[in-house]
């Protein structure tokens, strides 16, 4: 006799922000993202200190954006993503606030060395105290991500392991170095985060920015459209930036040779700008989720341009990391939190919050500020850099006000989710 299967019990949390990882990581994020931008301002005015002789302030700057903020938005992104793309389960309730505070812990220990709170000793206790629960934050992902990929053999997605243990990799090389005070060693550890995450961005937007726009066009009734929408991708493009992207990695972090650096930059931004190109249709100016999408991938280009002429126009190194950084992260991530919030809480993708265009249009002002003005006008510096700063934290406040409520709440259509 065949034995009949029972249904399992159906997943349930404690409360709705802890049913996927997106809730919880994005909500975090956001917050996190106003937070540190607002010490940072105070920082940079020079009304909070943070012991120059232990670590540039701008290292503390560049560690949180990556390997706090960014980091954040990765790890909500995957352990949602995977369960799309396994079938398994992934953690949820206890688990995923489990997997959550060892995030926070390191954040609100990184908090505390920053502003110099001796609690427990000299401020590199803090660190010592960050490294082990980013470390465990890293290996609890990983670990369920790999348990998901095995149980049903997509080996294709092991690749993603590789890539935490990378960014693992950097965080310990930060952690060394200021211990050591040892700030290159500092210094190449936060660029190499920040580049794994934006070939991470280039990888993952080569996939996901076309297949939105397909959907998100094929889908409307308000464009007009007599067959659906089909956009240009190319094998050779994508090992072309790979190549290009790994060679420009290499140079401006380990060996600093301005032809090299220019070559290398220059061909990520023409052969992206060529996808770009082939990805274009005049029905995205309708759909703010998905023109936001579009300017910031083209805001990438227009950074890798910027590194290719910086050696030969002399404008700070800065500039162009800061574009690639702003465009790359801050408009790709808040582009993508505003989309995947609305799919996977049973929202409509068409119907975004009518904030969502002053959101985007904020990140652009930050781009605009942070990136151009400067280019134009030195003089001003500080004054755009503040307004660059204040767009940011808007941006971010619009974001909580907009989706903290729908993240928090369930499901629209009573789905666990």
């Amino acid at each position: 006799m065949q034995s009949i299967k029972l249904p399992s019990k159906p997943p349930s949390s404690p409360n709705p922000i802890l049913n996927l990882s997106f809730r919880i990581f994005f909500s975090a994020a956001a917050l996190f993202a106003v937070v540190t931008m607002l010490l940072w301002a105070f920082v940079f005015t020079g009304h909070t200190d943070i012991d120059a002789q232990v670590l540039n302030p701008l290292y503390w700057h560049g560690h949180e954006m990556v390997y706090g903020y960014a980091l954040a938005v990765v790890a909500g992104f995957l352990l949602t993503a995977v369960k799309t793309w396994t079938g398994v389960m992934m953690p949820h309730g206890y688990k995923l606030l489990g997997i959550f505070v060892c995030w926070l812990l390191a954040r609100l220990s990184w908090l505390g060395f920053g502003v110099g709170i001796t609690l427990i000793g000299d401020s590199i206790s803090w660190l010592y105290i960050a490294a082990i629960f980013d470390v465990v934050f890293v290996a609890s992902m990983a670990y369920v991500i790999c348990r998901a990929v095995w149980q049903v053999k997509q080996y294709k997605q092991m690749g993603i392991l590789a890539k935490l243990a990378l960014l693992t990799f950097g965080n310990g090389l930060c952690y060394w170095g200021i211990i050591n005070a040892d700030m290159n060693t500092t210094k190449i550890g936060i660029y190499l985060g920040f580049y794994l995450i934006i070939g991470l961005v280039l990888t993952i937007g080569r996939r996901v920015v076309p297949f939105f726009i397909e959907r998100g066009l094929s889908m409307s009734i308000g464009v007009e459209t007599s067959e659906p929408v089909k956009l240009r991708n190319s094998k050779g493009q994508d090992i072309a930036s790979l190549v290009f992207f790994f060679a420009f990695f290499i140079s401006d972090v380990f060996y600093p040779n301005q032809y090299l650096l220019t070559v290398t930059a220059l061909g990520v931004a023409v052969i992206n700008i060529v996808r770009l190109i082939g990805w274009y249709h005049h029905g995205i100016w309708q759909k703010p989720l998905l023109w936001s999408l579009y300017i910031a991938f083209l805001g990438m280009c227009l950074s890798f341009l910027l590194y290719a002429l910086q050696p030969w126009l002399g404008y700070p190194h800065s500039l162009a990391m800061h574009g690639l950084a702003i465009a790359g992260i801050g408009m790709m991530t808040v582009a993508m939190m505003t989309r995947v919030s609305l799919g996977h809480t049973g929202r409509s993708i068409h119907q975004p919050p009518k904030t969502v265009n002053l959101m985007y249009g904020l990140m652009v002002l930050v781009f605009v500020s942070r990136v151009l003005l400067p280019l134009v006008d030195m003089s001003h510096y500080l004054v755009w850099i503040m307004i660059a700063q204040g767009a940011w934290i808007a941006c971010f406040v619009l974001f909580c006000i907009s989706y903290l409520p729908m993240l928090a709440r369930p499901r629209s259509d009573g789905l666990f989710g």
